[in-house]
């Protein structure tokens, strides 16, 4: 059995000025082409269609017509849930529809599948709260697969039903997790867990970071880290989503791995290749997995310049890519050399100046001091240590916790 497993679409995302649109576009005909040749079974998408609560109707008509290729006519099981920028009720709302085509639609973790078929001769024979089984074409094994949106710790228990609980969500979720596994997950099928949440081995010091640019789901309000050992023994392979690179977590007590965007989305992701993950799984067996590299979309490159020429010259070398681009000068960039530097290059990011400041005494070395380019968090940091209550202190966990929670919400709840 062959599943491709991908995840964080962000379909409808633009980088700064710039929409995406049309690199998406592109890079989801190359997944089609590769599930096409691959012959795939099945296609998993780890959440994250949308890259808000509200998309654009352009957003909305790639994500379906992209299934429906991938669906392969109904014969081709096709399983997309909920991230954390995703508005569950819309994931859920075309479900319905799109089960003729063998696409099944998760947004919320205590979703219960009305079994169906298709005239291709897909089946979802079992289901449970956060739990289905397929039948599918050509196979006399079973796919199981254990589901869990994205959803915040709060919600999260209230999905569970065990909101009063002082256990800690991992523990909730193992426990859930085990449950499902023990009821349906034998070794008489193949056996899988989709989730879109923040995943890390317990004894690992330095966890991954969440994407730059990325609302954080680590952090006070969100849903706690999940650790490797939390999964079920049962499991052959855990598809997650929610870190744009590719990463593997673990391979115990199965590979747990995150697919990455298919496109860079953030200059954080410069120059990181993007995959989507092929694996080859049959009962009573580990599974095992390959990555298949993305081509498609536009390279991010940035640098930075202390001359104007050096980097015009640059600029001049890479037309195809979207470059950030940072000059150090003495002084405010002027509005010639600004005006020159954005004709030289049509996908140039707002230029970022780096203004050195002069020193007093024998010290001619200056100092930098970047004035735009800096993020929220950093600069909230800043702005504290220069506040009378900070007195030069950085903000303590707590309080940066609730800032990067402000951070996290839509406009529509901050207001």
């Amino acid at each position: 059995m062959k599943i491709l497993h991908t995840a964080d679409w962000h379909l409808g995302k633009r980088l700064e000025q710039f929409s995406r649109l049309d690199e998406q576009k592109e890079v989801l005909n190359e997944i089609c082409e590769i599930a096409e040749r691959e012959a795939v079974d099945a296609v998993i998408i780890a959440g994250d269609l949308f890259d808000n609560f509200n998309p654009s109707s352009e957003a909305m008509e790639l994500l379906y017509s992209t299934l429906h290729r991938l669906s392969n006519f109904g014969s081709r099981a096709v399983v997309a849930i909920a991230g954390n920028h995703d508005s569950p009720e819309r994931i859920d709302a075309p479900d319905a529809l799109a089960r003729v085509s063998g696409i099944l639609f998760v947004g919320s973790p205590n979703a219960q599948i009305q079994p169906f078929e298709t005239r291709s001769g897909l089946k979802v024979t079992k289901t449970d709260k956060g739990f289905v089984e397929f039948q599918l074409p050509h196979h006399a094994t079973p796919l199981r697969l254990i589901l869990t949106p994205y959803a915040n710790e709060i919600r999260l228990k209230t999905y569970l039903g065990i909101e009063k609980s002082e256990e800690s969500l991992r523990e909730l979720l193992e426990k859930h997790w085990q449950h499902l596994a023990d009821t349906y997950c034998d070794d008489q099928g193949v056996n899988l867990l989709v989730t879109h949440l923040y995943v890390m081995r317990r004894e690992d010091e330095n966890p991954p970071e969440e994407p730059d640019d990325e609302r954080p789901i680590l952090h006070i309000g969100g849903a706690q880290a999940i650790f490797t050992e939390n999964f079920p023994a049962q499991m052959q392979y855990v598809a997650l989503g929610h870190l744009h690179r590719y990463h593997s977590v673990s391979k115990v007590p199965c590979p747990i791995v995150y697919s990455s965007s298919p496109l860079a989305y953030s200059f954080a992701e410069a120059n990181q290749t993007k995959y989507a993950i092929i694996i080859e799984a049959e009962a009573g067996r580990p599974a095992e997995y390959r990555e298949v590299a993305l081509t498609k979309g536009k390279k991010l490159l940035r640098a930075r310049f202390e001359q104007i020429e050096e980097a015009l010259e640059w600029l001049c070398g890479c037309q195809e890519a979207l470059v950030q681009l940072t000059i150090v000068t003495d002084h405010f960039l002027e509005s010639a050399d600004k005006k020159r530097l954005t004709e030289a290059h049509l996908g140039l990011m707002p230029i970022i100046p780096e203004i050195r400041t002069k020193t007093t005494g024998n010290d001619t070395s200056g100092k930098v001091v970047e004035l735009e380019g800096s993020s929220m968090e950093e600069l909230f940091i800043d702005f504290f240590k220069n506040s009378k209550e900070g007195k030069g202190q950085a903000p303590n966990e707590s309080l940066l916790g609730v800032f990067k929670e402000i951070l996290s919400l839509d406009d529509d709840e901050k207001l």
